[in-house]
């Protein structure tokens, strides 16, 4: 399925400002047509929030939303990470993305690795100064590396970029948006790509990605 999508999102089931379905209504007027809401996730919280994002289908329907039910990995130490995204997949979520070794956050070194060659992951989100081994780990596995418009996270996105392009990663362009003014129109999200020295044929494909190929791959 191919439209306007974000995949990574946060709402007040762990640090963003809106409920879920105040965040699927801002977004499907804004012409969104796929979300993933991708909570903060660790054991301590991932069934609860698999349950409620769940609970949340239906209402986003009404909204012309096909909704994501997705947890955002967070500190995790890098030997958990393929059981608990398993554990994840396993208890309902579509959708399984790690929060990378970004350039502002003490993320634990071998984050990116480890989700990279997770087959259970499925976007890795602002992976900071990836290695272009962690890249083709990616390419090999259909994990998709995220052109993020965060602030300070997006630091990084010229290097994520060449680094995707060389390896021929699935790459996205996501908000990671805890608040209303985080989210991203679709001009707005092209220059988030644009920015990060991607062509314009290179962001088309980009844009109009088939969100299938990430989910049921």
């Amino acid at each position: 399925m191919s439209g306007l999508y974000d995949l990574h999102t946060h709402t007040t089931l762990t640090d963003g400002e809106m409920i879920p379905i105040e965040l699927v209504r801002r977004m499907s007027v804004l012409g969104y047509s796929i979300i993933a809401i991708t909570d903060h996730a660790d054991s301590t919280n991932l069934d609860f929030l698999i349950e409620s994002v769940n609970r949340l289908k239906t209402p986003a329907e009404l909204y012309g939303v096909r909704l994501l039910c997705g947890v955002e990995l967070t500190h995790i130490p890098p030997p958990l990470i393929p059981g608990t995204a398993r554990a994840a997949k396993k208890n309902g979520a579509d959708i399984v993305i790690v929060h990378g070794e970004s350039p502002v956050e003490p993320v634990a070194s071998g984050t990116n690795h480890a989700a990279c060659t997770c087959s259970d992951v499925d976007v890795l989100a602002h992976p900071g100064f990836i290695t272009t081994k962690d890249a083709y780990e990616a390419h090999d596995r259909g994990i998709a590396l995220e052109i993020t418009s965060r602030g300070g996270h997006n630091r990084a996105n010229g290097h994520v970029a060449a680094v995707a392009r060389k390896a021929e990663c699935i790459m996205v362009v996501n908000s990671d948006a805890h608040a209303p003014h985080d989210l991203l129109d679709k001009r707005a999200k092209f220059d988030v790509a644009r920015g990060a020295g991607l062509k314009k044929e290179e962001c088309a494909p980009i844009m109009d990605l088939n969100i299938d190929c990430i989910v049921f791959r």
